[in-house]
């Protein structure tokens, strides 16, 4: 039976909470800080798994078994999804809805990022051909309003680069608005696709960006992006952090050393290494064993 350290986290975890998993642990060590605990040296069996999850579920907080040994100070890399991950929206559903086609468009969105639509790049075809003839001073609307960043992000961003971390927002939406999230959150680097804009009017059209050979962004593309990186630090993908909510972010995450599925789809959490639902984006860092 292997042993690996449990941490558990919510915006409010509460002693009652804390307690009931020391009790079921049979815990001799563990700490807590303000939202989280560690316990250490967990027994882990199917059972104990299966404890795990129910505790969970019932205390309503993100429960995590990592491997002890795992340390920020061994990571060199920071991928991010942009929406819904680094952003609370999917960027393309708020131009759409301020274009008229909120509800075709989202219903698009929501079947792809579920896993339900296979080719990515379709999907997105498809939910920008209904965009076509749209004036392009909606881009400018949609980031005056701003893009409401996810809770925690500005902290993981900043922590990263303290560590010393590459850091690279990745997105299946449009370079036009990860440009701006990147900036506004202090990411070194973003990869897009480039919305087409012909004389003030979006064409409906969408291509991919120079460094992904000009290939719409999606599931593949992602994974290549986390991978050259990676190769550009000389780093085995191994020692990367990736972090997403669509299936369109597994490639990726299937690459990466530490892969946590935030506020994801069910088929991401399923194949994720962590899932964080009800914890801000920076409980990523509490899955450290150097955290603590």
């Amino acid at each position: 039976m292997s042993a690996m350290d449990l941490v558990i986290q919510s915006a409010d975890l509460s002693t009652d909470a804390f307690d009931a998993f020391r009790v079921a642990l049979a815990s001799s060590r563990h700490r807590r800080h303000a939202s989280a605990a560690r316990y250490f040296s967990v027994p882990v069996d199917a059972e104990t798994r299966r404890v795990v999850r129910a505790l969970a579920d019932f205390w309503r907080c993100d429960a995590a078994l990592v491997q002890p040994a795992l340390r920020c100070t061994d990571m060199r890399v920071l991928v991010l999804d942009m929406d819904s991950t680094a952003i609370t929206v999917e960027g393309i559903d708020e131009l759409a809805r301020l274009a008229g086609q909120g509800a075709a468009v989202a219903a698009i969105t929501d079947a792809a990022m579920r896993g339900e639509i296979a080719d990515y790049a379709q999907s997105l075809r498809q939910r920008v051909a209904l965009l076509a003839g749209t004036d392009a001073a909606v881009l400018d609307r949609l980031r005056a309003s701003g893009l409401p960043v996810s809770p925690g992000a500005r902290r993981l961003v900043q922590e990263a680069r303290d560590l010393g971390w590459a850091t690279l927002l990745v997105s299946g939406g449009f370079s036009v608005f990860a440009q701006a999230v990147a900036r506004d959150l202090g990411i070194e680097d973003s990869c897009a696709n480039h919305l087409i804009v012909r004389d003030g009017r979006i064409t409906g059209e969408v291509s991919g960006p120079a460094e992904n050979g000009g290939l719409i962004i999606d599931a593949a593309g992602k994974a290549r992006m986390l991978q050259r990186l990676c190769d550009r630090l000389e780093c085995p993908a191994a020692r990367a952090v990736a972090v997403g909510d669509g299936a369109n972010d597994l490639d990726m995450m299937a690459l990466a050393g530490l892969s946590v599925a935030y506020r994801a789809k069910p088929v991401v959490k399923q194949r994720a290494g962590c899932a964080l639902d009800y914890s801000a984006l920076d409980g990523v860092l509490e899955l450290f064993a150097d955290r603590w």
